[in-house]
């Protein structure tokens, strides 16, 4: 794969955290290309060379952090529920702005939907039988990345109160006994 140009890089960079960035202060309809633009301190032109329009843009932004979370389960898959979670949370601590927004965005209900089907696909195989034998697998898989969702979006409202590894410490002792 050729190496992308730093400045092409450094664009792309300043396009995704001007949005972000934008949508802390207002709604996404509200925000414009030029809006865009203005922050991240780049000609539109060099926006719609990237990206089709601003919901492109948001697409792939999501995209990228959800191919980002899959690329983490395959090094983690063989660890402890504990360790696994350490690492997504020190993910999420480290990209604080892009999943604290969209979280609390009603503009990207695309990106929770996303979120918890990588959520459902990644702990389907974690249930075990022999402890769940009498519940429905489905449900239980659903219940789970149902509530990873909601303490991932409280920690963050919250601002982080705890480290990464006192949330993987709790999440992955309840996540043993849910899944």
């Amino acid at each position: 794969m050729p190496k992308m140009d730093r400045r092409i890089t450094k664009s792309q960079i300043a396009i995704k955290k001007a949005v972000t960035e934008l949508m802390t202060e207002k709604n996404f309809d509200d925000i414009t290309i030029q809006d865009i633009a203005d922050r991240a301190d780049v000609n539109r032109g060099t926006i719609y060379l990237h990206y089709m329009d601003k919901y492109d843009l948001l697409d792939k932004m999501i995209d990228e952090h959800i191919n980002k979370l899959w690329e983490t389960t395959e090094r983690v898959c063989e660890m402890e529920w504990v360790d696994a979670t350490k690492t997504y949370f020190e993910y999420f601590e480290s990209n604080y702005l892009f999943f604290s927004t969209m979280l609390a965005s009603k503009a990207a209900p695309s990106f929770r939907r996303k979120f918890l089907e990588f959520l459902i696909e990644a702990f389907k195989d974690e249930v075990d039988k022999t402890k769940n034998h009498s519940l429905n697998a489905d449900i239980i898989v659903k219940f789970a990345a149902n509530a990873y969702v909601g303490i991932l979006e409280s920690w963050l409202k919250e601002g982080m109160p705890y480290p990464p590894y006192v949330m993987a410490k709790e999440m992955g002792i309840l996540l043993e006994r849910i899944v």
